[in-house]
C-alpha cells in the first residue's frame, strides 16, 4: 500500500487546528488516518460515518454511508478495542438502510452476518416479516430465555406471537401462560404491572377465544374483570405507582388484528406482529401507505351502509393509527376515544352480529385501561363477557 505522507500530514494538521469540525471534515481526515493507523482511526472513521448516516435524509446516501462504515470495521485490526461492537453497529445501519430501499435480500444476508455475532434480534424480526414464523420463534425463544427481567414482556409476545403464526396456538398459550404468571408475581411482590396483567389476560382471552378454547378465554376475562375492579377502587397514591407504557397496549392491540391483514410472505411482507420496535422501514411504510385505500374503502361502505364490513375497516385503519403514534402520551384520549367509540356505536347497530360488538367493546375497554379511565373499562368488559360467556 502507498502512502500519501503530504495527505496524513494535512490530515493530522487538521484535527489538530483549534477549530471545530464538522462530521464531513472529520470523516475525511479519519479515512486518510485509517489507512496508516486503523486501530486508532478505524473506529473513529466508523463512528462519523455513523453520524453521517443517521444525519443523511437520502436514503441511497445512507446506504453508501453505512456499507463504508462496514467497510472501515472489518479492516480494524482483531485486537482493536470494542472492534466487534463497532461491526456490529455499523452492520445494523447498513441492514436498516437496506430494507428502506427495498434491498430484502441484501438486508437478510446482513441479518444473518449480525445473527453470528450474537445479534439475532433483528433476523427474527425480518423473518416474522417474510411469515417464516417457526424460524423466527425459535430465536425469539433463545432470547426470552435469557433475557433480562425487564424485557420479558417484549421477548414473550414476540416468541408467543411467531408461535400462533406458525400455528402452534398451545405453544403459544403456554409462552403467554409464563408471561401471565411473571407479570401477576410483579402485581403481588412489587404492586406494580397491574395496568399490563389486564392487557396480557385479555390478549390471552383473544387467543384462545380464536382457537375455540371459550373456557380459557372466559376465565381469563373474568381475572381481567377483578382486576379492573381494584383499579377502579384505588386511592390517588396506589395509582401514581403503576407505570403505563402505551407501547404494551398498542402493541397488543396491533397483534390482535393480525388475522385479518394479507399473510406474510418473502414476496409480499407484513409486519413483524407482536413486535413493537424494530420494524424494516419498507414494511412500516407499505403498511401505513395502506391507509388511504383503507380510508376511501370506509367511505365506500360508509356511504353504501354496508356496516358489518365498515366496521371491520375503520378497525384495521384505527390499528393503523396506533403503529403511527399510539405510544405518544401527549392527548392520547382526546386522539384515539372517537375511534373506538364510533365502532363500538356502529357495532351495536348490528343486533345479530354479538362478536363484533363484542371485539368493539375489548377494543375500547383496553383503550380506556391505557386512559386509566378503570370503571368505563371495566363497564365495557363486562358487557363483552356477557356478550361472549
Amino acid at each position: 500500500m502507498t502512502i500519501d505522507h503530504d495527505a496524513v500530514l494535512r490530515a493530522r494538521v487538521l484535527l489538530l487546528g483549534s477549530g471545530r469540525l464538522g462530521p464531513e471534515e472529520l470523516a475525511g481526515a479519519y479515512r486518510v488516518l485509517a489507512e496508516v493507523s486503523p486501530k486508532v482511526y478505524g473506529p473513529k472513521l466508523v463512528g462519523t460515518l455513523l453520524t453521517l448516516c443517521n444525519h443523511s435524509r437520502d436514503p441511497r446516501v445512507k446506504v453508501e454511508l453505512a456499507a463504508e462504515a462496514v467497510r472501515a470495521a472489518r479492516v480494524a485490526e482483531a485486537g482493536a478495542p470494542e472492534r466487534v461492537e463497532w461491526l456490529c453497529r455499523a452492520l445494523e445501519a447498513y441492514q436498516a438502510s437496506l430494507f428502506a430501499l427495498g434491498r430484502r435480500a441484501e438486508g437478510r444476508a446482513v441479518c444473518e452476518e449480525l445473527a453470528g455475532a450474537g445479534r439475532s434480534g433483528q433476523l427474527a424480526t425480518v423473518l416474522a416479516e417474510e411469515g417464516c414464523f417457526g424460524e423466527a420463534a425459535a430465536l425469539y425463544e433463545v432470547a426470552a430465555r435469557k433475557g433480562a427481567p425487564e424485557d420479558s414482556f417484549w421477548e414473550m409476545v414476540r416468541w408467543a406471537a411467531s408461535l400462533e403464526g406458525a400455528g402452534l396456538h398451545d405453544a403459544a398459550a403456554a409462552v403467554f401462560r409464563e408471561l401471565l404468571a411473571e407479570t401477576r408475581r410483579e402485581v403481588t411482590d412489587r404492586g406494580t404491572g397491574p395496568l399490563l396483567l389486564v392487557w396480557a389476560l385479555v390478549q390471552f382471552a383473544r387467543m384462545r377465544e380464536a382457537v375455540g378454547d371459550g373456557a380459557s378465554a372466559a376465565v381469563a376475562r373474568r381475572e381481567a374483570l377483578g382486576v379492573l375492579e381494584q383499579l377502579a377502587s384505588a386511592t390517588a397514591g396506589e395509582a401514581r405507582r403503576w407505570y403505563c407504557s402505551l407501547g404494551w397496549w398498542s402493541t397488543l392491540f396491533v397483534l390482535s388484528g393480525r388475522a385479518v391483514e394479507p399473510a406474510a410472505s418473502p414476496e409480499s411482507p407484513m409486519p413483524p406482529f407482536g413486535t413493537e420496535r424494530g420494524w424494516s422501514r419498507d414494511v412500516r411504510e407499505g403498511f401505513l401507505g395502506m391507509l388511504p385505500g383503507l380510508e376511501a374503502e370506509a367511505a365506500e361502505l360508509r356511504e353504501a351502509e354496508r356496516l358489518p364490513e365498515l366496521v371491520d375497516v375503520l378497525r384495521r385503519i384505527s390499528i393503523r393509527a396506533a403503529v403511527r403514534d399510539g405510544d405518544h402520551h401527549y392527548r392520547f384520549e382526546e386522539r384515539f376515544a372517537p375511534r373506538f367509540d364510533e365502532g363500538v356505536t356502529l357495532a351495536r347497530r348490528l343486533p345479530d352480529d354479538p362478536a363484533r360488538l363484542a371485539r368493539a367493546l375489548t377494543d375500547r375497554s383496553m383503550f380506556l385501561v391505557a386512559a386509566r379511565s378503570f370503571d368505563r373499562a371495566h363497564a365495557d368488559l363486562a358487557e363483552t363477557a356477557a356478550l361472549l360467556d
